[in-house]
């Protein structure tokens, strides 16, 4: 029975949400503010298989939850539900480390939707950490990224990925040696099709330098194309460029 953990502060959605997914055969807890939820998930504390984390939380909100959880190496699924619906906030969600975003009011099939996508994905994750064949590895200039394990390796380091941030680095890698521009990435790695604020895609590549490029202020691998947005270089050329 899938152990779901759900950080909200408006009671009846609580009890709403605790109702119908109990019924929906979930073993389900409920907890009002971020801090009790941390201290739920810090290890050796009883798994859960999924976190539903509100953004607008007394004390810390959704976004440093999700944050902490991430930056600490806790990479339970989280599904972020928030009446913050702007393109904006949904790409706030998934910097932070969530796997999907809901905003509300929505309808009860789509959350059960989401939950099972969300269960189904990380049962699948799971599953090629132990026994894949076949490994989902891209290796380039002394790294590699493994899509399935959701790591790089570079320098020595294994650093954890966010499931965002990999299917970012996978379309820059299938584009490889293309100037990719910003809305085509909003468009089909996050499917944002309204007016949004670019800014969003460049602190994504901030971060992804950080991991990659051995000087992050002259990258080699994830250039800017002026006035379109970036490309991706596998083996660059011995000094890197901005275009």
């Amino acid at each position: 029975m899938p152990r779901v953990l759900i950080v909200e502060d408006e009671q009846h959605l609580a009890d709403g949400l605790r109702f119908n997914l109990e019924a929906d055969g979930y073993e389900v807890e409920v907890v009002d503010n971020g801090e009790a939820a941390l201290r739920l998930l810090e290890p050796p504390a009883p798994g859960y298989d999924l976190l539903i984390l509100d953004v607008m939380l007394p004390g810390k909100d959704g976004f440093e939850i999700a944050g902490e959880l991430r930056q600490s190496g806790r990479f339970i699924p989280i599904l972020m539900l928030t009446a913050r619906g702007r393109p904006e906030d949904v790409l706030r969600g998934f910097a932070a480390g969530a796997d999907d975003y809901l905003p509300k009011p929505f309808e009860l099939a789509i959350l059960i939707a989401r939950i099972h996508g969300l269960l189904r994905r990380h049962d699948w994750l799971r599953r090629s950490q132990a026994s894949s064949p076949a490994p989902d590895v891209f290796e380039f200039s002394g790294k590699s990224i493994d899509f399935d394990k959701l790591q790089l390796r570079a320098g020595g380091r294994t650093l954890p990925l966010t499931l965002m941030e990999a299917n970012l680095l996978r379309y820059l890698i299938r584009h490889e040696n293309k100037a990719v521009s910003r809305k085509a990435m909003l468009e089909e790695v996050w499917g944002v099709r309204e007016d949004t604020d670019t800014r969003a895609i460049d602190n994504f590549i901030v971060r992804l330098r950080r991991y990659i490029e051995e000087n992050p202020a002259r990258p080699r691998h994830l250039l800017t194309v002026r006035g379109i947005g970036y490309r991706f270089l596998a083996a660059p050329a011995a000094t890197g460029q901005e275009e």
